[in-house]
């Protein structure tokens, strides 16, 4: 009976993961924890063992990408890659670092690109973007340091090809972030990333 319920939920949670995938793909929702909320709700799943990981998703993201997006994705990703590196050459002085679906190259139709900035405060940034004459609006976003969640300030742009998201943290922080389980690549790495895409 054990046996039987470990597979059911297996099952249930490769199914919320791949309409949380599509979800993602196709209706531009950008968050992992709201793809899979969505996807359980309408699959009337109420039991969060069921919940899919964050690479759970991801991985059944790549799955549709292939299926159903496999000419038009990469070159999407491509693209959002070159914005992003121009955004960082921009903003160097603050140490910029590429994360999230764009790195991971998971990004397509809608996809935000997350780039983390590193200032000894966001008035620093502001000030760089006000004097640049580069339009942006503000928000915060949560994120986990040493067990606890932290609200970030973040600037949000609007790039040629999408949203991009400034999250801006201490100069201390950034050792947290590249050890800390969170993927991160600097220009040199885009750079090389960008080298390495088949055109």
């Amino acid at each position: 009976m054990a046996k039987e319920n470990s597979s059911r939920q297996q099952h249930l949670r490769q199914l919320i993961a791949q309409h949380a995938a599509r979800m993602m793909a196709e209706d531009g929702v950008a968050d992992y924890a709201l793809a899979k909320r969505k996807a359980s709700r309408q699959l009337g799943v109420e039991d969060t063992q069921c919940l899919p990981s964050n690479a759970e998703i991801s991985q059944e993201l790549r799955v549709y990408q292939g299926i159903y997006l496999g000419e038009e994705q990469p070159e999407q990703l491509r693209q959002l890659r070159i914005d992003a590196l121009a955004t960082m050459r921009l903003l160097k002085q603050f140490n910029p670092s590429l994360t999230g679906a764009v790195l991971d190259g998971t990004a397509g139709r809608y996809a935000e690109t997350d780039i983390h900035l590193y200032a000894d405060s966001d008035k620093e940034v502001e000030m760089f973007l006000l004097n640049s004459k580069i339009p942006y609006q503000t928000k915060e976003r949560s994120y986990f340091f040493n067990g606890e969640r932290r609200k970030v300030p973040v600037f949000v742009l609007e790039g040629p090809h999408g949203t991009v998201l400034l999250s801006v943290f201490s100069p201390a922080e950034a050792y947290r972030n590249t050890t800390g389980g969170i993927a991160c690549a600097g220009t040199v790495e885009v750079e090389a990333i960008l080298n390495n895409m088949a055109i």
